[in-house]
């Protein structure tokens, strides 16, 4: 398979066709003078000008592309891609020469979409994010992704997501941290926080994601997005990296209702080899576009779930601002009405089994994998093959001994007992939803935890859940409104929130500035070289600048560098990715990256004392087997400059 550069701009493109075997004088139209602007431009006015020839789907390739240079590696660098699709030019090129010829075969040919690199696909890595699993190629794709290239949709990379899918500020040692586009001090939401911010920045037309407890619908709170989290078992979840087999959805995360619903047309229906989905049979396949109304609020009866607004200080301002937004719907023509659901503080207390699945179900997800880098999650600690700020989430879950342990029963009891108690409300009720903020607290500075989740109501019962933009707080930053329905009224939900989307002006792009100048590291390897890398530590801001480059097949493909913890005689973990100069190659045993990242106290003592080592990621030093030191050549100076030496011989 030969990878393709990507370069900004339309001058390669002529290359780019012969590099491909392409005769420029073909008379498939791949190259136009429009000059079309793909920021907040909808799936639907897309496909309208690739149907009328005004534009390519290279077109819309290369504008994205140029979007994520100028935003996600340069400017605010938001760091929301991991990996870029080598192939997307090709397949843009493929799908241009099919819709002159054949025409088009849905609203999503030849839209370039992004995918949480939590699900499988057999032309790149899929890596849940964790340096662990950076040499992970799936043999397949995942069932939703297998169906989203059916409709042609264009996969143009995988997006950052907090490691394994265990939190929800969007960290990892694949990926490092993603910055949230509206305020790049604080953090996307997670575990879907790449897609988020991508999807914001408009990095591709829509984005998918994976919810086990709100990993959909925080990013889509977070980043002024619409994002379902689906009943369980209407979308397959078969070749995503599971976290909780019993909660995991997966589904789209959009810019608009529309958009929301033809992604999830593309990704519904029964799969034969997910059990979730047999709730589909003998039922009709629900067609979101179809329902879209724009009236949808008027008669609708929603229950506002008092108890999830908080009672706390720091909960005040979101959740008077959700209750202007219920407001909103009832001038629309809804029925808004306060109810409660006895105990449920206690029922959802113990609720989730993320803690009681998550290690079993890694195990036999690496189990049926064919020679998968690592084999569990202690194999990851053991190694030290995640991001730092996993440490405590990865040892608490690690040491769960059994996979059916009292508690596990317990959590599945309250489960059913939550499900039952919410349905029968919303029956006796005639309640078409219950309402509530999908955060009730502002979004948190990167670094301080994230408090104020509302998610565990639709993880613990599988009913669908909504995220809809209902506006910004006094500091600017987005919220969301969430609205639960009972089981397969999916399509119903996403009407409404379309219908307040319709009669409202909630949607705001985030106020993106391509950066200057950068000085990136551009040393120029003569034949005889293969290894340079240089640190150099502030010591008054503590902060540390590296640069590295390789130059040797033998290393075969490089899939991630990043700085490695030594804990004595054990390994800890990651403390930073070097990423990539270009994201969109891996050339055999070449690797340009640069990084910058502030150390704390503790960890500036473990670099003096020579604790901090250089790992190399590669297909032939898959765990990182290939390390070196950092040593300090004069510790006199203010400023003090490191270099690692390695022997790849």
């Amino acid at each position: 398979m030969h990878l393709l550069k990507y370069f900004p701009g339309r001058g390669t493109l002529v290359s780019l066709l012969f590099f491909l075997g392409c005769d420029p004088s073909s008379n498939v139209d791949v190259v136009h003078s429009v000059n079309f602007e793909v920021a907040e431009a909808t799936i639907t006015e897309m496909h309208d000008n690739l149907l009328k020839g005004q534009v390519s789907s290279l077109d819309l390739v290369n504008a994205y592309l140029d979007r994520i240079n100028k935003y996600d590696k340069n400017g605010p660098k938001l760091n929301s891609i991991i990996l870029l699709n080598p192939n997307a030019q090709e397949q843009a090129i493929t799908l241009d020469r099919e819709r002159e010829e054949k025409g088009m075969r849905g609203l999503l040919h030849g839209i370039p979409i992004l995918l949480k690199d939590n699900y499988e696909t057999r032309d790149m890595p899929t890596s849940g994010a964790s340096i662990a699993l950076s040499s992970f190629f799936p043999e397949s794709d995942a069932f939703q992704v297998k169906k989203l290239r059916e409709a042609g949709a264009i996969i143009l990379g995988k997006t950052n997501m907090h490691e394994l899918a265990a939190g929800i500020t969007t960290i990892s040692s694949l990926g490092g941290q993603t910055k949230n586009p509206y305020d790049i001090s604080r953090n996307p939401g997670g575990s879907s926080g790449g897609t988020g911010a991508a999807i914001a920045a408009s990095f591709a037309a829509i984005g998918w994601g994976s919810d086990t407890c709100g990993s959909i619908r925080i990013p889509a709170s977070n980043n002024n997005l619409f994002g379902l989290r689906p009943t369980k078992g209407l979308a397959s979840t078969r070749g995503i990296i599971p976290l909780s087999h019993t909660q995991d959805v997966g589904g789209p995360l959009a810019r608009s209702a529309k958009d929301l619903a033809i992604g999830l047309n593309a990704i519904v229906g029964q799969d034969p080899e997910d059990p979730y989905t047999s709730i589909l049979t003998n039922t009709n396949t629900p067609d979101f576009v179809a329902a879209l109304d724009k009236d949808a609020l008027k008669d609708s009866r929603i229950g506002i779930l008092t108890s999830l607004f908080g009672d706390e200080p720091a909960d005040q301002e979101i959740g008077l601002l959700v209750k202007q937004a219920i407001t909103k719907m009832g001038e629309l023509g809804a029925q808004a009405m306060e109810v409660s659901i006895p105990k449920l503080e206690s029922m959802l207390q113990g609720s989730s089994v993320i803690a009681h699945e998550f290690k079993w179900d890694l195990i036999d997800y690496l189990e049926a994998s064919e020679a998968p880098p690592v084999n569990s999650l202690e194999e990851i600690v053991e190694l030290g093959l995640f991001h730092v700020a996993m440490e405590g989430t990865f040892r608490r879950r690690m040491f769960d001994e059994e996979r059916e342990d009292p508690q596990y029963r317990q959590a599945l009891e309250k489960q059913e007992a939550l499900r039952k108690a919410v349905i029968t409300l919303m029956e006796t009720m005639d309640l078409d939803a219950l309402v509530y903020p999908t955060m009730r607290r502002p979004i948190a500075i990167i670094g301080a935890p994230q408090a104020g989740s509302t998610c565990q109501l639709s993880a613990s019962t599988g009913l669908p859940a909504l995220s809809v933009p209902a506006g910004f707080t006094k500091d600017g930053l987005p919220f969301g409104i969430e609205l639960l329905g009972l089981p397969l009224t999916d399509a119903k939900l996403v009407a409404l929130g379309y219908s307040f989307e319709q009669n409202s002006d909630n949607r705001q792009p985030p106020a993106l500035k391509p950066g200057l100048s950068e000085l990136h590291f551009s040393t120029q390897l003569q034949s005889e070289t293969t290894y340079e890398a240089n640190f150099t530590f502030y010591t008054e801001t503590n902060k540390l600048t590296s640069s590295v480059a390789f130059a040797d097949p033998s290393l075969g493909d490089i899939y991630a560098v990043g700085l490695q913890l030594s804990e004595g005689p054990e390994v800890g973990g990651i403390i930073d990715r070097i990423g990539p100069e270009n994201s969109s190659t891996r050339d055999m045993g070449n690797f340009l990256g640069t990084s910058e990242i502030l150390l704390d106290p503790t960890t500036v003592m473990k670099l003096k004392e020579g604790g901090i080592f250089l790992a190399v990621f590669s297909s032939r030093y898959p765990k990182g087997e290939l390390k070196s030191p950092l040593t300090i050549d004069d510790s006199t100076k203010a400023l003090l400059r490191l270099r690692s030496s390695i022997d790849i011989n």
